[in-house]
Order: structure tokens, then C-alpha cells, then sequence
């Protein structure tokens, strides 16, 4: 089998192709979008790293494999364009991150105050997959405004900030790292 190319020249004036082959200009909303799910993806894999092989570890390559089928779908237009069977996000996945969360909830103590990011390395890294979490969902919504999007991308990528979010407290807890507080430094 001959290796392709990495590079093809064609987005050199600023435009790329979407899934069926419609150009669109590299600034499109929908490119902000699945940019910015690859780049949650970058930062789990930096998390991943970080961890021992566990049961996150497995859920954490689950959701790097669904991020490539969201950013499929993200890049779909599905006006122009019928979503390949590849590209469209089970329901039960988002079954499965409320699962995690609600098992990482009960082992955590309750939470009464805001936490500030941090503690252990990969809870700071968890942190950090939660906040382009929450910016990869604003993109999608802002790009949800303008032309649908595929079933349950939206509903899944809430879910995924919110795991982040107790997975870097369970870090934290399983770490006998001390969370900080918002006012607690003041």
C-alpha cells in the first residue's frame, strides 16, 4: 500500500472540505467547533498519560473514540450531506459518563463551596479537558443556532465537563490531595 500525503495544498487559500466535499472557509463556525473537540481530544490523551491503567483509563479512550465520531459528525453538514452510520453517537455512551459520575460522586466528599482548579497533576489536567470541554460545547451551540447537528452530540459533550469536573476531584480524593477553595486563599 503507497503512504499518502500528508499535505495536499488544497486548503492553502483558506478553505477546507466537510464530509461529503463541500468547501467551506477554514473561520466557519462548524470548523471552531470540531477543532475544538479535537483539541479536548489532545488534552485527554495528555490526562491518559498521566493516570495509571484503571477504569478511567478504558472510559477515557472510550471518549477520545467518540470525540473522533462527534467531530465526524460536527463536520457533516447535514442539510447538504446524510450522516455516515460511522458519525452518528449512541445514546447508551452518555448513559455510560452518567454512570462514571455518579460512582465518582459517592466516593467524593460533598461539595459545598466552588473548587479551584488544581491539586495533583492530573486532576489540574482533568480540569483543564473540563474547561475546552465547556468550550468546545459553546461552539457546538453557537453552531446548532445556525444548522442542525447530529443527535446527542450536544447532550454528550455536557456530560463530558461534568465527568471531568469529578474526575479531578476523585483524583484529588484518591491522592489524599486537599481541594482549594474559592475564598479559602484570600
Amino acid at each position: 500500500m503507497k503512504k499518502s500525503n500528508l499535505y495536499t495544498a488544497t486548503g492553502d487559500k483558506g478553505t477546507t472540505s466537510l464530509v461529503g466535499g463541500k468547501r467551506v472557509c477554514k473561520s466557519d463556525i462548524r470548523l471552531e467547533a470540531y477543532g475544538t473537540t479535537d483539541e479536548l481530544n489532545a488534552h485527554i490523551g495528555l490526562l491518559v498519560s498521566m493516570l495509571a491503567d484503571g477504569e478511567d483509563v478504558s472510559l477515557l479512550r472510550r471518549i477520545q473514540d467518540n470525540l473522533f465520531v462527534v467531530g465526524s459528525a460536527l463536520a457533516t453538514d447535514l442539510e447538504t450531506t446524510t450522516l455516515h452510520a460511522s458519525s452518528r453517537l449512541d445514546v447508551t455512551e452518555i448513559k455510560r459518563v452518567e454512570e462514571r459520575i455518579d460512582y465518582l460522586d459517592s466516593v467524593v466528599p460533598p461539595l459545598c463551596k466552588f473548587v479551584l482548579p488544581g491539586g495533583a497533576m492530573a486532576a489540574s489536567q482533568a480540569h483543564v479537558c473540563r474547561t475546552v470541554c465547556r468550550r468546545a460545547e459553546r461552539c457546538i451551540c453557537a453552531l446548532a443556532e445556525v444548522h442542525p447537528i447530529a443527535d446527542h452530540v450536544g447532550c454528550y459533550i455536557n456530560r463530558l465537563s461534568d465527568y471531568f469536573f469529578v474526575l479531578a476531584r476523585y483524583i484529588n480524593h484518591v491522592n489524599h490531595t486537599p481541594e482549594v477553595f474559592w475564598g479559602d486563599c484570600r
